[in-house]
């Protein structure tokens, strides 16, 4: 019985030592962080673009200085927090996409605020900086994508047997994913 034992234990260390155990694991977690590397190149893209946006806007539109402090106020705040690529758990990417959200939303009101300047919205310049923006927009929402898929891929191997029993040796653990925005399960109300 004890050789049994034995055998069944020297098993699965070499299974967990194979190509399916520590290595993978290794291979995944640095996937991770370059998927989350690309998520914060994009997120960084739009914050590069906003002080040009901002002083497109602040020329043609004087009356909206508290809409153009707030954007440059949550563009600080969005720059300014950082997440550790070795520590991206659910609560650090709630921390870091409350942040962005918040940088969204006075972007939208920002957008939606240039409707009642329609010199502003036939200026090339601001235009061009506005097609910039939401090609941004979709570049963040695909390098997001990645990095879910990718943070998918590791979870499942770090909580797979016998892989959990070498990830909780060696300190892998399962990482934190984006979710979609509260309220996003709610259409708009559209009304004519």
């Amino acid at each position: 019985m004890k050789r049994l034992l034995v055998a069944f234990f020297g098993l699965m260390v070499a299974l967990s030592f194979s190509s399916c155990g520590y290595n993978t694991m290794v291979s995944q977690d640095e996937n991770v962080k370059g998927k989350w590397a690309q998520v914060e190149n994009a997120y960084q893209r739009r914050a590069d673009l906003v002080p040009n946006l901002v002083n497109t806007v602040k020329g043609a539109a004087k009356h909206e200085e508290s809409t153009l402090t707030a954007v440059v106020e949550a563009r600080a705040k969005a720059t300014s927090i950082t997440v550790d690529p070795t520590n991206l758990n659910e609560e650090t990417i709630a921390q870091y996409q409350k942040v962005q959200d918040q940088f969204s939303g006075s972007l939208s009101k920002l957008m939606a605020t240039v409707e009642a300047y329609p010199d502003l919205k036939a200026n090339q310049n601001f235009l061009e900086l506005q097609a910039q923006l939401e090609g941004t927009e979709n570049r963040i929402s695909t390098e997001r994508r990645a990095y879910n898929e990718a943070v998918q891929q590791f979870n499942t191997t770090v909580r797979s047997f016998p892989n959990n029993l070498m990830a909780g040796m060696f300190g892998f653990k399962a990482k934190g994913t984006f979710t979609a925005q509260e309220g996003a399960d709610k259409a708009p109300a559209v009304s004519f």
